[in-house]
């Protein structure tokens, strides 16, 4: 494979070649974008070199990923890496491992084997009664038998706060050993990942009606945090208005506009919560006349798809359940976060796809979604990465919707009496709760509807890295 390793890769391999004169099992974090694939094929060189290993095994989490290293791992090492006669090891996915019989396993005790594990904090596996089964599976096949194991992780933690598999954890605080580490501010420094900009879109003025048989009730909230802590609509309802799409896409086209006078390829990725939404979203981008491609887990020959849109001028990919890890498509460079998945894991895989530097001209890297509590706390901790370079820029507005909408901002949580009711609002967009309803004398179940409406008021708040 041609290229230069970077600096962080040789420093990786030599450490990883010193440890395993000593331990077997290497761990290593390193930001997503870096390169880990690059630079696990280049340590099975130098072990495959030093005749310390015969064979490369490696696990991912996904298909799509699994390509990646069977054509990372044969362009490095110049062998096949898809265990047919030949070849120089395999690559499955973790759900693989379970339907693998003995005759497999028993490779780790008549070879000297390299196990690779890629994103390994989706393996829990340190106590058998508190293991997954891809956990149980590294513990019970693996640990004590591979000559040596890479375990490689951008974002090494789990939500449940189960140990990873093959991880090591201080004691008594319990925080995580790595053997190497790569972080966000390391690689923007040395030019490997873009700088993150995140971009919070809120809205001050949003408008709920309230209708419930004959009777209606209007409440105007300041923010979108307030419109979802004391009201019943939920985010996921929010992220399915039409509005909301619209004003998040707007951002995105608009950003993706300017890139693209520097980077003509440059492309987006929209992150959807389900196959229904993924198609809303398009029908909402082809209105606005731009290209897109949907993809998902039920997408047939969903991996074609990918590779096609890698290496097309399509300037966006709608995503349900795909691409949120280990997935190179280098173009990417905006991201529209409209999934209703809010967990910390999810949202810096997702911010990840954005993030692979490949040249001079894409420093930055574009992510829009809603000021939502989580979300907004999840954005500000990406300041445990940077933690000298995370700032609250400036507050911008929102390009207006129509040439006369309203541009003017009050206050976050101003108070809104003094608001003239008469301001123009947004589409409005019914929508149902499912968490509320109320039981009439005669045993009836009546469930009451809601508008959600959006005034121009809308409010940008950027925060930027490095």
């Amino acid at each position: 494979m041609s290229g230069t390793l970077r600096d962080w890769q040789k420093s990786c391999i030599n450490k990883a070649l010193e440890h395993f004169n000593a331990t077997p099992h290497f761990f290593c974090q390193a930001t997503p974008g870096a390169g880990k694939t690059r630079m696990a094929a280049e340590l099975a060189s130098r072990l495959l070199d030093q005749d310390r290993i015969d064979l490369v095994m490696c696990f991912a989490p996904s298909c799509q990923v699994i390509e990646g290293f069977r054509s990372t791992f044969a362009a490095v090492l110049g062998r096949r890496l898809d265990g047919q006669i030949g070849a120089v090891g395999a690559a499955y996915t973790y759900q693989a491992m379970e339907y693998r019989d003995e005759g497999f396993w028993q490779l780790l005790d008549d070879y000297r084997v390299l196990v690779v594990f890629d994103e390994i904090h989706h393996c829990a596996g340190h106590d058998p009664l508190l293991s997954n089964a891809w956990g149980l599976q590294i513990l019970h096949r693996v640990q004590d038998r591979a000559a040596f194991t890479l375990a490689l992780s951008g974002t090494p933690w789990r939500s449940d706060d189960k140990a990873i598999a093959l991880a090591r954890y201080s004691t008594p605080e319990g925080h995580l050993i790595c053997d190497y580490r790569y972080g966000l501010k390391d690689a923007i420094t040395d030019g490997v990942c873009r700088s993150p900009r995140i971009v919070l879109l809120d809205n001050q003025k949003v408008k709920l009606t309230e209708a419930l048989g004959a009777d209606s009730s209007v409440r105007l909230f300041p923010s979108i945090a307030k419109l979802l802590g004391e009201s019943p609509i939920t985010y996921e309802e929010l992220l399915r208005h039409d509005e909301v799409i619209n004003q998040i896409l707007a951002l995105g086209c608009s950003k993706l506009n300017e890139l693209r006078q520097i980077k003509p390829d440059a492309a987006g990725l929209v992150v959807a919560t389900d196959i229904e939404h993924a198609q809303q979203i398009a029908l909402a981008l082809d209105t606005r006349g731009e290209t897109c491609r949907i993809v998902t887990n039920k997408t047939p020959d969903a991996q074609h798809v990918i590779n096609a849109f890698r290496h097309s001028a399509c300037r966006w990919i709608i995503a349900v359940g795909m691409i949120s890890e280990g997935t190179d498509i280098p173009r990417l460079q905006i991201c529209c976060y409209l999934s209703r998945i809010r967990t910390e894991l999810h949202y810096r895989q997702v911010l990840g796809r954005v993030l692979r530097r490949t040249g001079e001209s894409d420093h930055l890297a574009w992510l829009f979604m809603l000021a939502e509590q989580t979300l907004q706390g999840f954005a500000e901790r990406i300041a445990d990465d940077l933690p000298d370079d995370l700032a609250v820029l400036n507050e911008v507005h929102m390009p207006a919707t129509t040439p006369d909408s309203k541009q003017s901002l009050i206050d976050v949580g101003g108070n809104l009496d003094d608001v003239d009711k008469s301001i123009g609002f947004g589409a409005e967009q019914t929508v149902r709760s499912g968490d509320t309803s109320f039981m009439t004398l005669a045993g009836v179940v009546a469930e009451p509807s809601y508008q959600v409406s959006f005034s121009q008021h809308y409010r940008q708040q950027l925060l930027a890295c490095f």
